[in-house]
C-alpha cells in the first residue's frame, strides 16, 4: 500500500498502539496523539481508551482503525 510516510513520524502502518481519544475532528473522527503526532480514529469519542491499528501514515497525521476486541 502506498503511503506518504514521513521518516520522522513516530508511527508506522500496521503498528498497534493503546491510546486515549483526546478530541473530535470536524468530520467526527476521534483524535489521539502519539508523541504529539495526530492520529484520526473513526468511531470513537473523547475519553475512549482503545487499541488502534495504524492504516495510513501521511506527512502530518495518520489514520487508524479500531483493533479487534475493543
Amino acid at each position: 500500500m502506498f503511503t506518504e510516510q514521513d521518516k520522522d513520524a513516530p508511527v508506522s502502518a500496521g503498528a498497534v498502539h493503546d491510546v486515549t481519544i483526546e478530541g473530535i475532528a470536524r468530520e467526527g473522527d476521534g483524535i489521539a496523539r502519539i508523541r504529539g503526532f495526530v492520529i484520526f480514529v473513526p468511531g470513537t469519542k473523547i475519553g475512549d481508551q482503545v487499541k488502534i491499528k495504524i492504516e495510513r501514515v501521511m506527512r502530518k497525521f495518520a489514520i487508524a482503525s479500531l483493533e479487534e476486541g475493543n
